[in-house]
Parts: structure tokens; sequence; C-alpha cells
């Protein structure tokens, strides 16, 4: 073989900045270095081995750890391998000429974009410019009579390269770190990398010693801290493993975590290659929070956490690790681009996850129903946002109701199918948010003879608004959003039998108690079956609804500014409506009356004289007739308004009206303060 000899160079690039162009554009993700030598270093490894087993090396293959070290004096940090090693005429080949035809088209075309440099043009090695002033190559081939070589480069299109002495074969990696980037010659540091995008790489990776207590303090011991797992579950058989196992492997990437519900072995190898392990973790809230737990490895290389573009959104809710050298990366294999194999990837995915729970539910119904708590949301989020996986969960989605007893979509349907029914023949799903906040309702609805379901999860509003959507004849009512005799339409007839102006003076009467929030009310008069209570405050559903979905949006879009709004139905044949009905007539009848009689005398002489000028125009009526008329429209405000008062002074000083009004507000919740602590002295003094 050829001797060295010391030889020196410029890079192969048409241009001379293709390390500014490094440096620039990949300085915001410089810590990717670390995993690209590594990487290298594991390939060359790889390498020997292969060669070892066709009989191509025979030599001894020994232990091929590979080595990170670092130098905080001399500010160097080495990466070594026993690997096959490179030979002059390699070091050529695969460092000194860079495949550009041009430097300048090349950060014009990728000026936007930091991430899109290293890897896809076989720079990897070149990401150690990144972070260093210096980078020198120390190797030796595996091949018999090789010799050492040396490599060194400023962080400029020139090299140097010699003859050197190395008593073994591989490659040693020495980074001068430069003054910005001090950060990588902290031994935490670095750990942290190498936990980050090496803990499950196929070779051994060595960083210092393990350490151990003696004599009250740390020691370093002998034996070499390794830092990965060469042999991740993933890449064993399924029949290989027990749940142990499985948790294990759980408690290895997630130690803080409860342990998951369960989990999937994806192992696939046509018409792609997909390995890896998803756990099924307990959700029961902050979806955001639960999100990028699934890590994205390429060949056991840590490529990234975030895999929206693999996997369907909901599936970012599970953890684990996806494997699979078939997904297309770009050059910072940080960014995944869109082709066919990913969409497979993903449809796959899916169709296994829906399996899991199809195969858990029909084996063992009594067990998934335990664990559907924690699965809802999960399951609610692939049906809103995946049509394929709605397909298959519609069979096995569950609702539950207040008697925490479980159902599928249609046992359920099959349930409520005589008794809730409306005039036009849709089933209507009563349901609860808050049993204890909606007992009075739920109650009501349950004597009634109607089953509530209990929906009180983080998704459960958009759920349903989505359910109402894909499957026809079924609507959604929340068991507080009508009087329970208005929940179902069922044409029965239950109108108050109340005269348009008696019902506009126990308007006024029965909004006085409300104050300065009555205009967030509206009242209205049922005619109910009198055995519930006089006065109910109930929530128009649509509203409620949409805004209830906006506020896991922060509250942001048109529903979500609108102030809260309620009912406040009273039973016109409740007993304690009936008697402030005969109280209110025989305290005010004939004092109202003669405002109704003043007023309708003054509206009738103002009618006339509209009718006398109809159609003329302002400038011919005579200035007397305008006046008249402008007088007798303030006469007829100012006695609407003396008499509005005379119903408020009869409310004020009738205790059961506010009572009636407090306790409907009570039971909601909407009593605080100032008139929780009037409701209570009022309710002692009825009870004297």
């Amino acid at each position: 073989m050829a001797t060295v000899k010391t030889k020196k160079g410029k890079i192969g690039v048409t241009g001379e900045n293709i390390f500014p162009i490094i440096k620039q554009f990949l300085y915001s993700d410089n810590e990717i270095f670390l995993r690209e030598l590594i990487s290298n270093a594991v390939d060359a490894t790889q390498k020997l081995k292969v060669l070892a087993n066709k009989g191509e090396f025979k030599g001894e293959l020994g232990d091929l750890t590979i080595w990170v070290k670092l130098d905080k004096k001399k500010g160097t940090l080495t990466v070594s391998d026993r690997g096959i090693g490179m030979t002059e005429e390699e070091v050529d080949k695969y460092i000194n000429e860079i495949a550009f035809s041009s430097a300048e088209e090349f950060l014009k075309k990728y000026k936007d974009s930091a991430a899109n440099i290293i890897g896809h043009f076989g720079l990897g090695f070149y990401s150690s410019f990144m972070v260093s002033d210096k980078v020198e190559i120390i190797t030796k081939s595996y091949k018999d009579d090789a010799e050492a070589v040396h490599w060194e480069c400023d962080g400029s299109p020139e090299y140097k390269m010699e003859k050197t002495k190395k008593d073994d074969r591989g490659t040693d990696v020495i980074l001068h770190i430069d003054k910005e980037n001090q950060e990588y010659l902290d031994e935490h540091r670095i750990e942290e990398l190498l936990k980050k995008y090496c803990r499950f790489m196929p070779v051994p990776i060595a960083f210092g010693y393990e350490k151990e207590w003696k004599d009250g303090k740390e020691v370093e011991t002998d034996k070499p801290h390794i830092i990965n797992n060469v042999e991740p579950i993933w890449t064993k058989k399924p029949s290989e493993l027990k749940d142990e196992d499985y948790l294990n492997f759980y408690r290895e990437l997630h130690p803080l975590n409860e342990e998951p519900l369960f989990w999937i072995h994806l192992n696939v190898d046509y018409p792609f290659n997909l390995t890896g392990v998803l756990y099924f973790p307990k959700i029961r809230s902050n979806i955001e929070i639960q999100k990028n737990k699934i890590q994205l490895y390429s060949n056991q290389v840590f490529v990234t956490d975030s895999v929206e573009n693999i996997v369907p959104d909901f599936l970012t809710l599970l953890h684990g690790v996806i494997d699979s050298p078939d997904i297309p990366l770009n050059v910072s294999r940080s960014y995944l681009q869109a082709d066919q194999n990913v969409k497979k990837i993903s449809s796959h995915i899916t169709k296994k996850v829906a399996d899991k729970l199809s195969d858990i539910f029909k084996n063992d119904k009594k067990k998934f129903e335990e664990k559907w708590d924690d699965l809802k949301l999960f399951i609610y989020y692939g049906m809103m946002t995946e049509d394929k996986f709605y397909e298959k969960a519609i069979k096995f989605v569950l609702f539950k109701n207040i008697d925490n007893k479980y159902f599928t979509f249609d046992e359920y349907k099959d349930l409520i199918k005589e008794n809730q029914k409306d005039k036009n023949g849709t089933l209507v799903f009563i349901y609860a948010t808050d049993k204890d906040e909606q007992y009075s309702y739920i109650s009501a609805a349950k004597n009634k003879g109607y089953d509530v379901l209990l929906l009180d999860g983080q998704l459960d509003v958009h759920f349903i608004n989505h359910l109402e959507q894909k499957e026809s004849g079924i609507r959604f009512v929340r068991v507080d959003s009508d009087t329970v005799d208005n929940l179902i339409d069922k044409k029965e007839d239950n109108e108050a039998k109340l005269d348009e102006n008696e019902k506009e003076k126990l308007i006024e009467a029965f909004r006085t108690p409300l104050e300065d929030d009555a205009d967030n009310y509206i009242i209205t008069f049922v005619g109910g079956d009198g055995k519930g209570t006089p006065v109910t405050v109930v929530q128009n559903e649509f509203f409620r609804r949409m805004k209830d979905m906006s506020k896991i949006t922060g509250g942001q879009g048109f529903y979500g500014d609108l102030p809260d709004s309620y009912t406040v139905v009273i039973d016109v044949n409740h007993r304690l409506f009936k008697k402030v009905k005969t109280d209110f007539e025989k305290s005010t009848a004939s004092e109202l009356k003669k405002y109704d009689e003043e007023i309708s005398s003054l509206r009738k002489e103002y009618d006339e004289l509209k009718k006398k000028y109809e159609g003329k125009s302002d400038n011919d009526i005579p200035a007397n007739d305008k006046k008249k008329m402008d007088d007798l429209d303030n006469n007829i405000v100012s006695k609407q308004a003396e008499m509005k008062n005379k119903v408020k002074e009869f409310a004020k000083n009738y205790p059961v009206i506010g009572e009636m009004i407090d306790l409907a507000l009570l039971s909601v919740g909407k009593l605080k303060g100032e008139r929780l602590e009037r409701f209570i002295k009022r309710s002692v003094d009825l009870i004297k």
C-alpha cells in the first residue's frame, strides 16, 4: 500500500463559503452534530460486523464500544470507534469531496430553511464545524498493511492530510470546541445529548466511567459508563417478550408516569419496514401536555419526538417508539417529507390501534369498561379527526350513564327508543355533566322514566356535536337545558293559560328579584304538572354548547364572547305560583286596572291622531297636533313606568317571589355573595 505523504489541498466545493453556510443555517440546531458523528461511528462498526460475517474480515472484532471523551483543558471532544476506518483514498473520497453544483445556488435554495442541510447532501460529518474552530480525524483502515491518516481542517475549505501513527483500526474524530459553544465541554450537557439521541443505538457507547460512593465521596470505577441499550424491545419479536418486559421499557422511557393501560407491538417488514411499541397511557385531560411522547427512530438513531406527519394527530396522544428506515427524512433528520410510504405507515398504525381496541372490547368487555374513563378522551379525539378510525370505533365506543352502566351506541339506542323519542321520531340522548350540580334535574328526568348519560370529560361536548353530524335521527340535550316536560317535545300541551296582560305584569314581578342581572334572564311560563319545583333556571342547549366548545379553544370566537344567558321557567300549575298570582291580584288589581285603563285611553287617542296623518310628511302635521302626540307618547311611557314600579313594589314586599327565584338560582350555583346572605336571612324569617 502506498505511503501517505503530507498533502495539502482545498475541499472540493465550487464556492468557498460552505462553512459559513453550515454555521449560519444550522446554528439553532447545532446539537445534532453529536448524533451525526456517533451515527457515523455506528455505521463504521456495523460495516465491520458485516464484513466479518461474510469472511472478508478475518481479524478479531474485539471490543467494539464507541467512546466519547471530553478534555476540558485542551477544549476537545472526541468520538472514537473501532470500525472499518479509512484509507487515504477513502478520506479523499468521503471527506475532501463535497458534491455541490454551486454553493451560491445552495445558499439561495435553502436560505429560508435552517434544517435543510445535513445528511441529505452527505454533510453529517461537517455538522461538527457548527461547534468547532478546528476538527481532526485520525483513522486507520481495517485492511491489511493500512497506514494511519491524520486529517485536519480549521473551518475553511483548506485542509491538511498526512501520515500518522495509530495502533488500532478505526477512527477518532477530535473537535476543538469554539468559544461560542463551550457548553459542549460540559459533562452533563454531553450526557444529556447522548441520552437524547443515542440511548438505543445498536453499538455500545461509553462516556466516562461508572461512579460510586466510597469513604463519603464519589469516586470513579474502572467500569465504562455505557449510556445506551443496544437491544431495545422493539428490535425483538413479540413472542420473545413478557408483559414485564414491556412495562420495564415503558418505565425506562417515562420513569415518572403511571403504568400504561396496554400496548401495541408493531412489527412490519412488507411493503415497508416498521417496528416499534406504542403504549396507551391513562389520559383524562390536558391533551396538549400529553403530546410529543412518541419518539421516532431510524435504525435505532433518534430523529424526533414530533411525529405529527407520520401518525394521525389523535395518535400523538400515545407514548412509545416508532422505528422505520423507510420514512424519508430531510438532511437534519428532524422534519418529515410526506410521501406514499408515510401515508401507508400512518394508515397501518391507525388500523393496528383500532384493531387492538376492538379485540379488547370483544374479548374482555368488562376490562374495556374498567379502562373506559382513561380511554374515552383518546377514542373521542380519534373519532372526531379520523374517518377510518370512526368507522371502526363506532362499534366499541361506550356511553356511561349516571348509574355507572356502560352501553355501546347501538345498545343505548335500543334502551331509550321507547321512551325518549320526540314528536319527529328523533332519539333524544339526555346527558348531565356534573352529577352533584345537576342532581335535581337528573332526579326529575329519572322520575319521568328517562335515562341520563354522564358526559363530564374534556372532549365530550365536542364529541356529541360530531356524533349528531355523523349519525341521523339522534340529538343530545343536557338535562338542565329545559324543564323536564320540555326536554323531549312529545306534542303534549303544556302551554301556560295566561293572557298577555297578566303575563307581562307577572314577568316584571318575577324579574324584580334578579336585580342588576335581570338582562341575562328570560322569564317564561309553562303549564307543568305542578309536582316539581315552581321555578327552574335552564340554559339553551345550542348556545350553552357552543360556549362550552369555545372554552377548549381559549374562549375565542363569536359564542365565546357572548355573556351567559339563562331562562327562568315558571310552572303556572304549581301551588306556590297560584298563591303568588292570587295575592298579586288581590293586592294590585284595582290600582293596576286604573293604569291599564288610563294607558288604553291615551294609546287610543294617540293612535287616532297618528291615523289622521297617516301617509303625510312630518311637515304636513300641524305643530299643535305634533306636540299633542309627543305629550301622549310621554304620558304612556310615564304611566307604564309607574305601573311597573307598582309591580316591583309588590314583588319587593312579597318575599315568596324572591324566595322562589333564589331557590332556582341556588340550584344552578348562581346565588353568591350578598344575594346569598340575603336569601339565608329571608329563609330564616319565612320559617319563623
